[in-house]
C-alpha cells in the first residue's frame, strides 16, 4: 500500500524537492540570509502538511531550527530525525553545466546545489512521514529537528539542544546526511571523521610592492605560504605537525581485513576522477585513507593579483583555508592548537603569521549491535534485496558526537547518496532512484525499530 502511494505521488514529491532546491539557502554568505529563512518556512510548511504537530520555527543566535513532532503514544519509542536545510556555496558558478539554483532533471538525476547534501536526503524523511501518516502506519513517535547552519559548523545547535533536552528526548536519532557504496550495494555509515578547520594569513610588506623594484629583496608571502604548506607533509605523505598522530587509534589487522570486504574498484575510482594514480599516506589503501586515517588538505589559497592580464606585484598578504579530518581519540581543539603552534614556529622572520580557527567537530563511531542499526539493516535488505555493508565515512557530522554527549542518544546514519553526487562541488546531483528508495526504506526502519523495541 505505502509503495503504491509513493509511486502514485512521486512526481509531486520530486516537484516539491525541486521547489526547495530553487531557494539558495547558502548559510555561509550573508547575502542569502532571506533565502535561508525562506527555506526554513518551506520546511515548516511541508512538515505541517504532512501531519506534524507543534511545528515551530525556533529562533537561535543564527539561522532558525525547524521543529515538529507527532506523539502517537508516550509509551512508545521515539525517533528524533535530524537534517539540515542550508547548503554549501555554489562557487565557482562557471563550472556548473546548469545554474546551481535552477534544478535540472536529466539522466535520472536531479542537478542542483543541495540536491544530495542535504535537502534531498532531509526531504526523504518529510515524505516518508507523509506516507506513514496517510496510511495510519506511524508505529512510534517521531520528532523533527531540521537546522540551517550545518554547513557553517552548527554553532547554535548545541545551545538549542542544551536548552531543550526534555523536548528532544528520544530513543534514537535518525540522520540521512551520508551515502552508500552503490545503488546495488547499500551500506550504513558506522563511523565519521572529526574536523579541525583553520584559515591562515601570511603578511610580508605593509603594501603590495612592484615586483621589479623589490623582487629578490623582500619576502613574497605567497611563495612563503606555499613552502610552509608543502612542508606539512613528508615524503611518505604523513603529516609533519609534532604530536599530530599521538592519539590516533590504530585498527587491528582483523578490523582492516573486515573493512576490505566492502566492494571497491580502484580502476573505476580513478576513471571516475580522471586520475592516473591515487595519492595518500603510505601503508594504507584508498578506502582506509578516506575513513580511518587523519588528513590535512588545503581547501583554498589566494593572494596578490588574480584578475585579467598582468599586474607585477609582490603581494602584502597571502591566505589559505585548511581542513584536517580527524579519527577517534583526536581532539579538534588539541589538533587546532598543535597546528597553530607548528605553523607559527615554521614561519620565517620575514613574514608574520595569523591562524584563525573556524569550526570543528569530534570524530565518532556508532554501534553496530544496537536495535537501531539492526532495524536499519533489515529495512535496507527488504528494499534493496541485499544486506547493507557497514562502512566508515571520511566526512564529518560534528553534531553526532554532540547528540551523544548532551542527550545520551546514539545515532543511526541511513544515507542514500553516492560518491558520484559531487556534494560540495559543481554539478551536485541526487538520483531519483535514491530519493524514492529513501522514502520507501525509512518507514520500514520505523516499523522494525518499534517492533524490536517492544521485545526488549
Amino acid at each position: 500500500m505505502m509503495k503504491n502511494y509513493i509511486s502514485e505521488n512521486q512526481d509531486r514529491f520530486i516537484q516539491e524537492l525541486l521547489d526547495m532546491l530553487r531557494i539558495p539557502s547558502v548559510s555561509a554568505d550573508p547575502k542569502f540570509k532571506n533565502d535561508v529563512l525562506r527555506t526554513a518556512d518551506f520546511v515548516a510548511g511541508k512538515l505541517t502538511e504532512a501531519g506534524a504537530d507543534k511545528v515551530e520555527i525556533c529562533v537561535t543566535g543564527g539561522y532558525p531550527i525547524v521543529y515538529g513532532e507527532k506523539i502517537v503514544d508516550p509509551q512508545l519509542p521515539t525517533v528524533l530525525v535530524y537534517g539540515h536545510y542550508d547548503v554549501q556555496p555554489a562557487d565557482p558558478y562557471e563550472l556548473w553545466d546548469s545554474p546551481p539554483f535552477e534544478p535540472v532533471v536529466k539522466h535520472e538525476k536531479i542537478y542542483a546545489r543541495g540536491a544530495s547534501d542535504d535537502k534531498g536526503q532531509m526531504y526523504m524523511h518529510v515524505k516518508a512521514f507523509e506516507v506513514m501518516m496517510q496510511h495510519n502506519a506511524l508505529p512510534c513517535n517521531v520528532k523533527f529537528m531540521i537546522e540551517g547552519e550545518e554547513e557553517v559548523g552548527s554553532d547554535n545547535l548545541g545551545t538549542f539542544v542544551k536548552e531543550n533536552k526534555d523536548r528532544l528526548q528520544a530513543d534514537v536519532i535518525l540522520i540521512s546526511d551520508t551515502g552508500m557504496l552503490a545503488n546495488d550495494v547499500p551500506s550504513i555509515t558506522t563511523g565519521l571523521r572529526g574536523l579541525s578547520y583553520v584559515e591562515v594569513e601570511v603578511t610580508g610588506p605593509n603594501r603590495d610592492l612592484h615586483s621589479g623594484m623589490y623582487g629578490g629583496a623582500v619576502a613574497n608571502p605567497i611563495n612563503i605560504l606555499c613552502r610552509m604548506i608543502a612542508s606539512l607533509h613528508d615524503e611518505h605523505n604523513r603529516i609533519t605537525i609534532p604530536g599530530f598522530y599521538d592519539n590516533v587509534v590504530e585498527l587491528s589487522k582483523e578490523e582492516r581485513e573486515e573493512m576490505a570486504r566492502a566492494p571497491f574498484d580502484l580502476e573505476k575510482y580513478k576513471k571516475a576522477l580522471d586520475l592516473q594514480e591515487v595519492h595518500g599516506e603510505e601503508g594504507y589503501v584508498t578506502m582506509e585513507r578516506t575513513s580511518i586515517r587523519p588528513t590535512l588538505d588545503v581547501n583554498g589559497i589566494w593572494g596578490g593579483y588574480t584578475g585579467e592580464g598582468a599586474k607585477t606585484v609582490i603581494p602584502s598578504k597571502a591566505f589559505a583555508k585548511i581542513s584536517m579530518r580527524l579519527v577517534p581519540n583526536q581532539s579538534p581543539e588539541e589538533i587546532t592548537e598543535k597546528f597553530t603552534q607548528h605553523f607559527e614556529r615554521i614561519a620565517p622572520k620575514s613574514v608574520k603569521v595569523l591562524v584563525k580557527p573556524h569550526h570543528g567537530g569530534e570524530p565518532v563511531v556508532t554501534p553496530t549491535n544496537s536495535i537501531a542499526y539492526q532495524a536499519a539493516a533489515m529495512a535496507y535488505e527488504e528494499t534493496f534485496g541485499i544486506k547493507p555493508v557497514p562502512v566508515r565515512s571520511g566526512g564529518s557530522i560534528p553534531i553526532v558526537a554532540m547528540f551523544k554527549s548532551e542527550l545520551g542518544i546514539d545515532s543511526v546514519l541511513m544515507g542514500f547518496g553516492l560518491d558520484a553526487d559531487a556534494i560540495h562541488s559543481p554539478n551536485e546531483s541526487f538520483g531519483i532512484f535514491n530519493f524514492l528508495k529513501g522514502i520507501e526504506t525509512i518507514p520500514l526502519f520505523f516499523r522494525n525499530f518499534a517492533e524490536m523495541s517492544k521485545k526488549r
